[in-house]
């Protein structure tokens, strides 16, 4: 097993190999038949994507693992969550094949939780599709709940929207991003189905 970090996506970072990993991460999606972004959007797409807000990534051995972009308030959002001046939002939100269930999601969620944290939030809010049962369950084992179900244009699947508090007992942990990177380092690798 090696460490990984958690940092901003760099420019030196190639956004070909952040959209690989994205194409890996949400190909499961893409087998039940839910038309996600993350499942053939272009390297293009990519870089749009993370322009809209920060992007942060985890990386082990320079290979980019894991990805979370955090948005501010979204005031032209379709969903009204995202609207509030109260809650960060969080995309792009993937973590490789190969990486899932080694603890790098959890700690991505804590470094966008310290981010928003950061920049005042109350709430950190996300979405997924809800015939994804596997994922609700994850969200909501860290501390998330749903607070609206939508349609968003040009989805053939609803929507679930969670979000939980900043001070929920979930969220206990760093306060800033840069915290949660320097002072708890992860551990990634292969974990091997039994």
């Amino acid at each position: 097993m090696q460490d990984f970090n958690i940092r901003r996506l760099a420019r030196s970072d190639s956004l070909d190999d952040l959209t690989s990993m994205l194409h890996r991460a949400f190909s499961g999606l893409g087998r039940m038949g839910l038309n996600c972004a993350g499942i053939d959007q272009t390297p293009g797409r990519t870089g749009a994507r993370v322009r809209l807000g920060e992007c942060l990534v985890a990386v082990c051995a320079g290979r980019i693992v894991g990805t979370a972009t955090l948005h501010k308030p979204e005031r032209r959002s379709a969903c009204c969550w995202y609207r509030r001046a109260d809650v960060a939002s969080l995309h792009q939100f993937a973590v490789d094949p190969s990486f899932q269930g080694t603890g790098c999601g959890v700690a991505l969620l804590r470094a966008a939780t310290g981010w928003a944290s950061e920049h005042g939030y109350l709430e950190l809010a996300l979405e997924t599709p809800s015939q994804a049962t596997h994922l609700l369950g994850f969200y909501r084992s860290q501390g998330f709940r749903v607070v609206d179900e939508l349609q968003f244009p040009g989805r053939s699947y609803r929507s679930s929207v969670l979000s939980r508090s900043m001070d929920s007992p979930a969220t206990a942990g760093p306060q800033r991003a840069e915290d949660f990177v320097r002072r708890q380092p992860a551990w990634c690798g292969v974990m091997v189905a039994a």
